[in-house]
């Protein structure tokens, strides 16, 4: 049965981009940890009595990695480096002065698998399946072949925290590999505020994710379009920072969402772990939800706005749910994967590139909020602005 939960209030200015408090110490940690909004929405304490995550592998596809954050210590399995032309710069070709390559990957992580530090796991940040292992595999331009690394290497799940070059031409199939192989790829659909499509959303097998706020209102600068499956929080959320081993800060975007996904994913391949790709999607479409506000809107789901709904973990996990057919109820690829790599110039008729176009060609290209730009500010901020959010915190429900 859904739970209705209690979500604090949104405040401060609207974020476009991306705002990230560059923080350190295990003050400013618990006080993250107070202000994770997401994990009170999906009632996390009463999912960790039905499942945690245990036994599962998320491969987790970035630039880079801070895999000695505190919060993370014994999360990351033995990964994989691809030919990465940022491997040795610090900063990476495509981030700001303030940012660190590692950040978005170490935040990434922590969303899904984090499991805090100190006493019980009492202060830091937790993710939504904090039992779950990372499988890291840093890959730029080379998404396609880290995707079936993972999926040769025990993983249960994907994370596409990424928008892929449209000129690589197996990423799609990579995909339709993964999920012919019991694999569940899940994928951002992008912070343009557009409906321009994107690989790897796009492709058929992908779950695509965008991001909704506290108030189960779909984020002004998620992409809107018919890649848009499910919603998930994205906006405002505490995360883990790749600067030290107790960096945090804050951030929007879809790949937030995506990571939440990717974590729900995981706690229900714990709990059924004879169902499908399509069958995980097929119960987190069922039990998605939509607030009071946008139901009266009378939506003809999907929509390219809210797709099916914002997930809804604990429904998901313990309603009764009939497992259905294979496919589950999102487009899938048709035909048989190609074993092996598909290379330029050779056509693939099963599943032509969904989206021809795409600005930013030539490279993978990291989009959380993160990715988007940063703004680096003192420790004393973020006190303030979680004390102001205790202070504004009112009782919408989303559910």
């Amino acid at each position: 049965m859904r739970v209705t939960r209690t979500l604090r209030a949104t405040i401060g200015a609207a974020l476009t981009g991306a705002l990230f408090l560059a923080t350190g110490g295990s003050a400013v940690a618990d006080q993250n940890r107070d202000a994770q909004w997401p994990l009170t929405a999906f009632g996390a304490q009463d999912i960790w009595k039905k499942a945690t995550g245990k036994g599962v592998t998320v491969a987790v596809i970035e630039q880079a990695f801070r895999t000695t954050h505190q919060d993370l210590a014994g999360q990351f399995l033995s990964g994989k480096d691809f030919p990465n032309p940022s491997k040795n710069d610090p900063r990476g070709p495509y981030l700001k002065p303030g940012e660190d390559r590692r950040d978005h990957g170490t935040s990434m992580a922590g969303l899904i698998a984090g499991h805090g530090h100190g006493p019980g796991g009492s202060a830091g940040l937790k993710g939504l399946a904090p039992e779950a292992k990372i499988l890291p595999l840093t890959a730029d331009k080379m998404s396609a072949s880290a995707t079936r690394y993972a999926v040769d290497h025990g993983a249960d799940v994907i994370n596409m925290s990424f928008l892929a070059d449209t000129n690589a031409p197996d990423v799609c199939e990579s995909i339709h590999y993964a999920v012919e192989k019991d694999v569940v790829v899940v994928a951002g659909v992008g912070n343009d505020g557009t409906s321009e499509k994107h690989i790897p959303a796009a492709c058929p097998g992908a779950i695509g994710v965008g991001a909704v706020d506290e108030y189960g209102k779909a984020w002004s600068m998620s992409n809107y379009n018919s890649a848009v499956d499910l919603l998930a929080p994205g906006v405002d959320v505490p995360v883990l920072g790749g600067k030290s081993d107790s960096h945090y800060g804050t951030t929007d975007g879809t790949s937030v969402a995506t990571a939440y996904v990717s974590a729900a994913v995981a706690l229900l391949r714990e709990k059924y772990p004879d169902l499908t790709p399509g069958q995980i999607a097929n119960r987190l479409v069922k039990t998605a939800s939509l607030t009071p506000s946008v139901k009266k809107k009378h939506l003809k789901l999907p929509d390219a706005h809210y797709g099916y709904g914002y997930i809804v973990p604990e429904a998901a996990l313990n309603e009764n749910i009939p497992a259905g057919p294979a496919q589950g109820p999102l487009p899938m690829p048709k035909g048989k994967a190609s074993k092996t790599p598909v290379t330029a110039g050779v056509k693939n008729e099963a599943n032509p590139n969904p989206n021809p176009r795409m600005g930013n060609v030539g490279k993978l290209m990291i989009f959380g909020g993160i990715g988007a730009g940063v703004l680096v500010v003192i420790g004393a901020v973020v006190a303030i602005v979680v004390s102001r959010r205790r202070k504004s915190a009112v009782g919408q429900s989303w559910g």
